[in-house]
C-alpha cells in the first residue's frame, strides 16, 4: 500500500514518525509549510513537496479541520482511499470521487513530546467493510487499541477529548498565570498535578474531587475570590465552582 500523509503539523508529523517506527513505508509527506516539511523528511527519511502529489493508494489529510475540503480536492485519483484524522467531521468532508474514510488517533499531539504509540486509541471509519478492514488493520500495526466508529459516536469522543484535555490544559496555564503573578514556582504543582490525573486510573473522576467547593466550604471560596484581581481568573474560578457545587448537590 503506497501511503502519502497531506499535512506538516503535529497529527501529521506523528502519524508519519508511528509508521517510520513500525517499518511502514510513507511514500511521500505533501503540504505547503516547506520548513516544517523539510524538518519532517530530515529526521524520518520520508520525500516530501510542495507542489506534486503523489499518486497513492491512501491518503491520510491531516490538516487543520477547517482546511480539511479544501485540501481533499487536491486528489484526484479515484481508485484511492482517503482518510481524514478529523474527530469532528463526517467522512462526507471529503470532497472527491474516491471511497472516504476516516482515521483517528484520539490523543493531544505535540511535536516536542515523544508518545508510546501503541497506546493510543484509533478510530476508524469507512464506507465500506473491505476499506474498515483495510484501515483498522493499519491501525493495528501501530496500537494495540483500534476500534471501528461511525460519526455519531465519534464526535462526542471528540467533544469528551476536548473537556479531557483542551479545557483541563487551559487550567493549567491559567494556574501557571497566577503562580507567576506571585513568583511561585510552577514546578511546586507538578506531583499535584500527576496525583490527580493518577487518581482517576483508579477512582471514577466524581469521587476523586477535593477542594473547598465540593467540602461547601464557602469561607475558603470567599478568601480566594478575595485573592484574585485578574477578572478573567475570577470567572473561571466562580464558574468552575459553582459547577462542582451543582454537581454535589445532586
Amino acid at each position: 500500500m503506497k501511503i502519502v500523509i497531506i499535512g506538516s503539523g503535529n497529527v501529521a508529523y506523528h502519524l508519519a514518525k508511528a509508521f517510520t517506527q513500525n517499518n511502514i513505508k510513507v511514500s511521500q509527506i505533501f503540504g505547503r509549510n516547506e520548513v516544517e516539511l523539510n524538518k519532517i523528511s530530515e529526521e524520518l527519511n520520508i520525500p516530501y513537496s510542495t507542489k506534486e502529489l503523489a499518486d497513492a493508494d491512501l491518503y491520510l489529510i491531516s490538516v487543520s479541520d477547517s482546511a480539511v475540503e479544501q485540501v481533499s480536492d487536491l486528489i484526484k485519483t479515484e481508485k484511492a482511499l482517503v482518510a481524514h484524522t478529523s474527530g469532528s467531521l463526517p467522512i462526507e468532508t471529503l470532497n472527491g470521487d474516491y471511497r472516504k474514510a476516516s482515521f483517528y488517533p484520539l490523543q493531544t499531539f505535540s511535536k516536542t513530546k515523544n508518545l508510546d504509540y501503541s497506546k493510543i486509541p484509533f478510530f476508524i471509519e469507512a464506507e465500506n467493510q473491505i476499506d474498515e478492514k483495510s484501515l483498522f488493520e493499519l491501525a493495528s500495526l501501530i496500537s494495540d487499541n483500534v476500534e471501528t466508529s461511525d460519526y455519531e459516536k465519534r464526535k462526542y469522543i471528540h467533544l469528551t477529548a476536548v473537556f479531557a484535555c483542551n479545557f483541563v490544559n487551559h487550567l493549567f496555564a491559567r494556574a501557571k498565570e497566577i503562580a507567576d503573578s506571585q513568583d511561585l514556582d510552577f514546578n511546586y504543582f507538578i506531583p499535584l498535578i500527576d496525583e490527580t490525573v493518577e487518581k482517576i486510573h483508579h477512582l471514577e473522576p466524581k469521587s476523586a474531587q477535593t477542594g473547598p467547593a465540593v467540602r461547601g466550604d464557602e469561607r475558603i471560596l470567599k478568601l480566594h475570590e478575595e485573592l484574585i484581581n485578574d477578572e478573567e481568573h475570577l470567572k473561571i474560578y466562580k464558574l468552575m465552582n459553582d459547577s462542582i457545587k451543582k454537581m454535589y448537590s445532586k
